[in-house]
């Protein structure tokens, strides 16, 4: 939440030495009562404390509404609960209004270091543009609803390698609530920025001049090194045929140069520059999060329904004691008829995703008991 807010607050403020800008979309996936809603809360009383509130959304209907809304405000936060419910719109739309809510967020993305141009509307000659558009987007959902809402389109179209998507860890035992207040520190520094115009002129809101937050040598050097790491993961995604992984490994180098950007603003927002303490962070923040994505969306995300009961199928081994489950629990969990499941078996045993093993213990009728165990290569492309 506060990556978020932050991000959203050096909006059209500030830029790295490559023009990198400050706006992310981040999601945060954690299950129900977990606290998803205590973030956005916050951000939303921090933002009304310095005058901001108005910058902040909480939805979006469609992707004109987007644009119109940043014609007004061209820096904004939206922050939506259940974003699944709206890819799973977009997923099964017939219309092309939900369609224009991702081809807005895609373009709108790309858009931050220049102009966007709004839409023509019938009787008027120009439409007129956006310039500098900076949307950052902090969206929480439920893990499986979240992956399962994903579709094999929206991971090679650069949706997906826009989005930072961070898991929460299983929910601990809470404590008595109470009432505490936001830090003044916390409201100075968000004023702070809220005051802070870049440029000169009467021009400063509609084309502002962001600060350019320059690199030390060391940090110039490690986000070279990260580059090039990416772009060797690159390749070996596209030796192999992989668009998911080609489409992700090619947005890591831009994602690591915004984090490292955020961090340094958010270290000394008077006088930031962008050391190595924040580069390194970045880089090993990006690398480890697009690894786990990349995982979990080959783990969940289905090309059709007899994929979706393959990926099933090693999500429940994968979670079970020692990644093994006998014939008849796996049975009973898929919930499907035998014939099925026989053809379901085979296939990842084909697939080398699944081994099966006999346990020692005889099972009914004097035969051993079969077991299905999920093998090492199992998640991997």
């Amino acid at each position: 939440g506060a990556l978020a807010l932050q991000a959203f607050l050096a909006g059209r403020k500030v830029r790295d030495p490559g023009d990198n800008r400050t706006n992310i979309y981040l999601l945060a996936l954690a299950h129900s009562s977990a606290g998803k809603d205590h973030p956005r809360k916050l951000n939303m009383q921090i933002a009304h404390q310095i005058g901001l509130a108005d910058s902040v959304g909480v939805g979006y209907a469609s992707g004109e509404g987007i644009q119109d809304a940043l014609f007004l405000t061209p820096c904004m936060l939206f922050q939506t609960d259940e974003i699944d419910g709206i890819l799973q719109q977009i997923n099964k739309a017939k219309d092309a209004r939900h369609e224009a809510i991702m081809s807005t967020l895609l373009t709108i993305y790309s858009t931050s270091n220049s102009v966007f141009p709004m839409r023509r509307k019938a009787g008027k000659e120009s439409p007129g543009v956006i310039d500098q558009p900076c949307l950052s987007l902090f969206g929480t959902a439920i893990p499986n609803h979240y992956y399962g809402a994903l579709s094999e389109r929206m991971l090679t179209n650069g949706f997906f390698a826009r989005m930072l998507v961070l898991e929460s860890k299983p929910r601990q035992r809470g404590q008595e609530p109470r009432i505490l207040g936001i830090p003044p520190r916390v409201i100075a520094t968000a004023k702070w920025w809220a005051d802070f115009h870049p440029g000169t002129g009467n021009l400063e809101n509609w084309h502002p001049v962001p600060r350019i937050v320059e690199q030390t040598e060391e940090a110039k050097g490690v986000l070279v090194e990260a580059r090039l790491e990416a772009e060797d993961e690159y390749a070996r995604a596209e030796e192999k045929g992989d668009p998911v992984g080609t489409t992700v490994w090619g947005r890591v180098s831009e994602q690591t140069r915004k984090l490292a950007l955020i961090h340094a603003v958010s270290e000394n927002h008077e006088s930031p520059r962008i050391g190595l303490a924040a580069v390194e962070w970045a880089t090993r923040f990006v690398m480890h999060q697009t690894r786990r994505m990349l995982f979990m969306a080959r783990s969940h995300v289905a090309v059709n329904p007899f994929h979706a009961d393959c990926l099933k199928a090693m999500q429940m081994l994968r979670a079970a004691p020692g990644k093994m489950l006998s014939h008849s629990k796996l049975l009973k969990r898929m919930k499907m008829d035998a014939r099925s499941f026989q053809e379901l078996v085979s296939t990842l045993l084909q697939q080398g995703d699944i081994a099966i093993e006999q346990s020692p213990q005889v099972g009914h009728g004097g035969r051993p008991t079969l077991e299905y165990r999920l093998t090492e290569q199992a998640g991997e492309a």
